[in-house]
């Protein structure tokens, strides 16, 4: 690696965020179809959005991402865990510091000049969409099989709770999606540093 370098994401982490990207978009667009055919508020969302054509192709699309993003989440997270990543890149984190910088952020004054290392309102974020994917796991888990997995529907609040959770979870992951967006094209560089995994000072 050259001196004026810096490794900022390893190969895996790098990986395993790519394939997450497209498992949650395929599991948001196939499961705002599978919301349609039976809403639970007074709104739909618009077809052309939504993916599966119909109700059985959305559930096999579904479930095939969902099968996908948990097998990649758990591959993350062992990595994260054992290699320490997570801990070094997540850990600490300050809730006054988490507040002063989405404050900061929210007037456009948020510092992103080490890209190698996470503010507390970034290590927030991920840590709180890692909370939200797992979330959705569980719930859909006990959306699909609920009497055989009442054990895991039941906290929920059965069926219909678990159909709740899974939509806030869902709406949350949208959200921390379209921030996350956002911050990359107000910092195009945070971009490329997660396909090269190395930012170049100067």
């Amino acid at each position: 690696m050259a001196p004026d370098t810096v490794k900022v994401h390893p190969l895996l982490v790098r990986i395993a965020h790519w394939v997450n990207a497209l498992a949650i978009l395929v599991m948001v667009m196939s499961g705002w179809k599978i919301y349609n055919a039976s809403p639970i508020f007074d709104f739909s969302f618009p077809n052309d959005i939504t993916l599966g054509g119909w109700l059985g192709g959305a559930l096999q699309w579904h479930f095939a991402a969902m099968w996908l993003l948990a097998l990649n989440g758990l591959i993350y997270l062992a990595y994260g865990i054992f290699s320490g990543h997570l801990a070094r890149r997540m850990l600490p984190i300050s809730p006054r510091a988490m507040i002063a910088d989405v404050l900061s952020a929210m007037r456009g004054k948020l510092s992103h000049a080490d890209l190698s290392v996470y503010n507390a309102a970034q290590k927030a974020a991920y840590l709180g969409a890692i909370v939200l994917v797992i979330g959705l796991i569980l719930s859909g888990l006990a959306i699909w099989k609920p009497v055989q997995l009442y054990w895991l529907a039941a906290p929920m609040g059965d069926f219909e709770g678990a159909r709740l959770l899974h939509f806030f979870c869902m709406a949350g992951i949208v959200l921390f999606v379209l921030v996350h967006v956002a911050m990359v094209v107000l910092v195009p560089k945070t971009f490329l540093t997660m396909i090269t995994g190395k930012l170049k000072h100067g």
